[in-house]
């Protein structure tokens, strides 16, 4: 299977390349990002491991194809296809999907935005503006490894903005078909007849967005069904996320933040937590930028709470071209073993540091 689908991927490149030299509305483009890193305490006996992370370093490795038609009266269409992988050892991400970052066809106009296929839901789109750090190996994904991975196969989506304000919803009939496993990988394809509550996702966004501020509420649930990941084994099993964030802008310092309130009801009981992060994005001068932020989350009815700071130096080379190093720590209370960095191990109860120093290229 791994050969099959690098030899699509193959076709893939060679294919849209191709219409890219005939095609101006046709782009090929990626980002590749990478490092060394250092944690403590990433197994029970409280060893430390040096390693090339996989998923991510400032930002995930992904190549990626788009194309837009103008169909005229203010109308285009436009289609993404964009491959993550990991470039430790060039394997697909996304649970070995083809296109696991999108794949997608839609139409734009003065109403907004409809797409059709696996796209970024409302969570996607809503943290992106306020977490300062993103998907850096240390931030928010390393407490909730869902926020990097928000995205839905078998979905329609609209998004529209109308003098800053921002709504948006998507649907999905099946929310995660890959059953690789992981929090990208869950193994509910859904589309099952007779039981359209089987594997279906809803998210919505509504937001407020001005050069100076910003605010946005969202609300995203998914359904389980038999054999899903996470204990949601029944369609009647439901994961819930609603959230609130915001930013405001001092100069060209960002500073932002909010609270993502989340509720389980799985196969093997009902969880509740909430999610907070507080982060500061400051440019030193036109090469050097320096972030950092603060995610704790509170475990509902329990001590198992867990507590991140991390910072992150960006060093840009050029345009194209950037250095950049994180450092952080994590307190991990009670049972809680949520690893320093996305991806990564721990032992139960254990305190990690960590340190990362990287390259990211984009093309």
């Amino acid at each position: 299977m791994k050969k099959q689908s690098m030899t699509a991927l193959a076709l893939a490149v060679a294919v849209f390349t191709s219409s890219a030299a005939a095609q101006s509305s046709v782009t090929v483009y990626g980002l590749l990002d990478t490092g060394m890193l250092h944690t403590t305490n990433a197994n029970a006996a409280g060893d430390s491991v040096t390693k090339m992370p996989s998923l991510t370093g400032a930002f995930p490795s992904r190549l990626g194809f788009r194309g837009t038609e103008d169909l005229g009266n203010g109308l285009h269409a436009f289609f993404v296809l964009e491959n993550g992988l990991g470039p430790d050892t060039g394997t697909a991400g996304q649970g070995g999907r083809l296109f696991g970052r999108a794949a997608n066809v839609g139409i734009r106009g003065a109403f907004g935005t409809i797409t059709l296929g696996r796209q970024v839901n409302m969570t996607y789109v809503s943290i992106l503006k306020s977490d300062v750090l993103g998907p850096n190996i240390f931030g928010t994904a390393s407490l909730d490894p869902y926020l990097p991975n928000s995205r839905s196969d078998n979905a329609i989506g609209y998004l529209g903005i109308f003098s800053g304000f921002t709504i948006g919803a998507t649907y999905s009939f099946g929310r995660d078909a890959s059953a690789a496993g992981g929090p990208a990988a869950t193994n509910c394809a859904g589309e099952v007849p007779g039981n359209s509550k089987a594997c279906r996702q809803v998210t919505a966004l509504l937001g407020y967005d001005s050069t100076r501020f910003g605010v946005n509420v969202t609300y995203d649930v998914l359904n389980g069904n038999a054999g899903a990941a996470g204990g949601l084994t029944s369609s009647e099993n439901d994961d819930k996320r609603i959230g609130v964030n915001g930013y405001f802008m001092l100069g060209a310092t960002k500073v932002g933040g909010g609270i993502i309130n989340r509720e389980t009801r799985a196969a093997t009981g009902s969880v509740e937590s909430n999610l907070l992060y507080l982060g500061v994005s400051k440019p030193m001068s036109p090469q050097i930028t320096l972030d950092a932020e603060v995610v704790h989350r509170d475990q509902k009815n329990s001590n198992d709470d867990a507590t991140l700071v991390a910072i992150r130096a960006t060093y840009a080379l050029s345009k194209r071209t950037a250095l950049h190093a994180s450092i952080g720590h994590i307190r991990n209370e009670g049972l809680s073993a949520a690893a320093l960095d996305a991806g990564g191990t721990v032992g139960v109860g254990m305190n990690q540091n960590g340190i990362l120093a990287g390259l990211r290229h984009n093309f």
